[in-house]
């Protein structure tokens, strides 16, 4: 097979696009997105305080549900959303509420979040504006608080409220301790204390607050190690590495094991969605390599040129074909019947969100002028530079090219696996791989990757 048509280079690999695109005015919001304050978004990415708050919030619903509650809502529209972020579904029709029917448009949603122990009913009162105390205990209960929420004793209800300058008797005894829960467990944040008042509308900002932290409890929000401003972001990074191992996935191997044999590729990855960044794709790049050291520097770069994000390690493992000529495969080798090997190595895939979009924008320079090799003995590079680096984006960027990804993937599995390949390729990847397993799941799309990879698969030096 020639360099031409290379349909994997055993060093890198994209991630599945999965999320709607963003409205333009949320692509190029301003560095200021990691602050959590609840009106204005002051903090910027070179203060202290960079934690996501109501704009990603916002931005990640938008994004990732086609969500996009604006200005006051009712009580039935943010139970709506929480039975859609939480993916809730009535498993019968048993629920009986006094002002929602079997037949009324929110009754689904309702029954869910019935069945799920967030509402009691028997009235729903959907048309009923959202108040602050409504939303936080529904909040709560979504969150996965409820029990811990019914332990709280009235002293300590009194010193949680305290902070907010409300009193107990305000409220009825367990929305109290709801209140309460999420004062001290965050759900709350403090940047809300001092203007919160029960019974007053809920804001855009709130409601949006409280979705959010809804994910962030049961696990549906952004999974990352750190930020690129992180005082320990090194360690974070080295633990990360010293904790991942090889993947197997025998299943999905046996097909593009058989692949490999019969050179309609030359090697793929295996990911693990359990260690999925879940980030916005609009502000998201995904930078692979196979070096730790390299990973450390390049994260100080980037915090050199100003540049914060978050950062997930995601480890991948690496399958290419080592022919016998080549000499000794080392070791994590499978032969094959013709007498060459498959080769297993373990690299990683560093994901990372900016604050905007004109900052992810901003990364493609800094990796050609210090982090990609143009001569042998180049100095002035990070460490492990490489001739063609790999940086690749879901979403369109310019002076960027288009490939193809392959996926496969095993719905009873957390795995899948990645061979990709020039886009003119990828229909005879997809029927060879379909003429070996016609059961096989297989869902290529297409992604923006950086000039020196694309050149790469086009059998280019540089």
């Amino acid at each position: 097979m020639g360099v031409s048509e290379l349909t994997y280079s055993p060093r890198f690999t994209p991630k599945w696009l999965t999320a709607a695109a963003l409205s333009a005015t949320l692509l190029f919001s301003s560095a200021a997105a990691y602050a959590a304050e609840p009106v204005a978004i002051h903090a910027t990415a070179s203060q202290a305080s960079y934690a996501d708050g109501p704009e990603q919030f916002s931005q990640f619903l938008a994004s990732k549900y086609d969500l996009h509650l604006q200005g006051t809502i009712t009580k039935g529209e943010f139970i709506a959303a929480v039975a859609d972020v939480l993916g809730l579904k009535a498993s019968d029709a048993d629920a009986v509420f006094t002002d929602v029917a079997a037949t009324h448009p929110l009754y689904a949603d309702a029954a869910a979040l019935y069945e799920a122990g967030i509402l009691s009913g028997p009235a729903i009162q959907p048309t009923q504006t959202l108040t602050n105390s409504v939303a936080v205990s529904i909040a709560v209960r979504a969150a996965g608080l409820k029990e811990l929420a019914a332990t709280y004793p009235e002293a300590k209800v009194n010193a949680a409220l305290a902070k907010l300058g409300v009193r107990s008797g305000d409220l009825s005894k367990g929305m109290a301790q709801e209140l309460a829960a999420a004062v001290d467990t965050g759900l709350l944040p403090a940047a809300w204390h001092a203007s919160y008042q029960p019974h007053h509308t809920a804001s855009e900002a709130l409601y949006n607050s409280l979705l959010g932290q809804v994910l962030v409890n049961q696990g549906l929000y952004k999974q990352y190690i750190g930020y690129v401003y992180d005082q320990d972001i090194a360690s974070k990074l080295r633990t990360a590495s010293q904790t991942a191992d090889l993947f197997e996935a025998p299943k999905l191997q046996e097909l593009v094991n058989e692949a490999l044999e019969q050179e309609l590729i030359t090697g793929y990855n295996i990911k693990d969605s359990r260690y999925d960044a879940n980030f916005i794709p609009e502000l998201t790049l995904t930078y692979g390599h196979s070096n730790l050291k390299h990973a450390v520097q390049l994260i100080g770069l980037l915090k050199s040129e100003h540049l914060n994000a978050k950062v997930q390690y995601e480890p991948k493992t690496s399958a290419f074909l080592h022919l016998a000529e080549w000499g000794d495969p080392g070791p994590n080798v499978v032969q094959i019947e013709n007498g060459n090997y498959i080769a297993f190595s373990l690299e990683y895939d560093l994901v990372l969100e900016f604050g905007s979009a004109a900052d992810k924008a901003k990364f493609q320079d800094v990796i050609l002028t210090y982090a990609k090799k143009n001569e042998a003995d180049q100095q002035g590079l990070i460490h492990g530079s490489w001739w063609q680096p790999l940086y690749f984006s879901e979403t369109e960027l310019a002076d960027y090219e288009i490939i193809t990804n392959n996926l496969v993937t095993d719905p009873d599995s957390t795995y899948s696996v990645h061979p990709f390949s020039l886009n003119e390729n990828s229909e005879k990847v997809v029927e060879g791989l379909k003429a070996i397993d016609p059961d096989a799941i297989i869902t290529p799309y297409q992604f923006w990757v950086d000039k020196p990879f694309f050149n790469y698969l086009h059998g280019e030096a540089l």
